[in-house]
């Protein structure tokens, strides 16, 4: 990945809470949380379902007020200077519901015009014809299939030339090459415009193609941030997969000896290990001439981290 980073800081939050519900029995969305992301900057936003991701976003676009805290955005005050800063950002979700009735060329043109865009047809076609949008730009919302649809709502995106852009799940709707095509335009994107981005996916090997950086929340709270190479060297077990076609139940009887996890399907046997045992393991297999086939070895990946954290906590 090019890195297009420096050091001025787009995006800075301090101490961000916000709390729902009765005062008598408030319910805690997002718990004193701080961080900050540099101009150019591609972070994943991750955790299981109710961390707090979507009301960060909503405070982070001034939809949900803060019940403490601060959040700065191309060093102004976000509850001073809203509709300046929102002006030059911009929000996709793959959930988002655009007008049915209207096409995808009137959607967009919409947009541009609520964002007070310059030549704003001319700024429309040029980002359908950027998008491959031209076979679909004519019709209406109802008439397209999710896949397009997640297409039209990032094309809206883009429209104002956005310096931060937030993205929820900008791929979830696509087939894997079309996902692809997306991830590859907004790191185009990012790379031509110096663009800062926050990213949220559940998809964790997309975080770890794209993101620079990855904060994780849990329960309203920041429990880890690091690379997504980083976080994932935090598991210490990796998977070792052979093929065996003789001699099995020794081989298990083996790795049960060891306090070793395995899988087996049928001649495919999979095993869970820290990393230092690799040597033993193969060492045991010469000693007791096991034959294997095949074999491959996985190191942790942010999905491991992701699974472990989530269940831990």
């Amino acid at each position: 990945m090019v890195n297009t980073m420096n050091d001025e800081m787009i995006v800075e939050v301090r101490n961000l809470t916000k709390k729902f519900g009765p005062a008598n029995a408030k319910s805690v969305a997002v718990d004193n949380i701080s961080f900050s992301i540099k101009e150019g900057e591609i972070v994943g936003f991750l955790g299981p379902n109710g961390a707090g991701k979507t009301t960060t976003i909503q405070m982070l676009l001034g939809l949900v007020i803060p019940t403490s805290g601060t959040i700065d955005i191309f060093h102004k005050s976000l509850f001073q200077h809203r509709e300046e800063i929102l002006s030059e950002m911009n929000f996709s979700s793959t959930y988002t519901h655009l007008p049915w009735r209207l096409s995808v060329f009137e959607n967009l043109y919409v947009v541009a015009l609520l964002y007070s865009v310059k030549n704003a047809r001319d700024k429309v076609a040029e980002v359908i014809k950027k998008m491959n949008l031209e076979e679909i730009k004519d019709e209406t919302i109802d008439k397209l299939s999710s896949g397009w649809i997640t297409r039209v709502n990032l094309a809206r995106t883009f429209l104002n030339n956005p310096r931060l852009i937030l993205l929820d799940e900008p791929t979830a709707s696509l087939d894997p090459e079309g996902a692809d095509e997306i991830r590859k335009k907004i790191l185009e994107y990012r790379k031509r415009e110096k663009a800062t981005i926050l990213w949220t996916s559940h998809n964790m090997a997309e975080v770890e193609e794209v993101c620079d950086r990855v904060i994780f929340l849990h329960k309203g709270k920041i429990i880890a941030e690091d690379t997504p190479r980083g976080l994932a060297k935090t598991i210490k077990f990796c998977r070792v997969s052979f093929i065996i076609e003789e001699k099995q139940d020794e081989f298990l009887r083996i790795i049960a000896q060891n306090k070793w996890k395995a899988i087996v399907s049928d001649k495919f046997i999979t095993i869970e290990l820290v990393e230092e045992d690799i040597p033993l393991l193969i060492q045991i297999l010469a000693e007791e001439e096991i034959s294997y086939s095949e074999i491959s070895i996985d190191k942790p990946t942010l999905e491991d981290f992701f699974i472990s954290t989530a269940r831990k906590k």
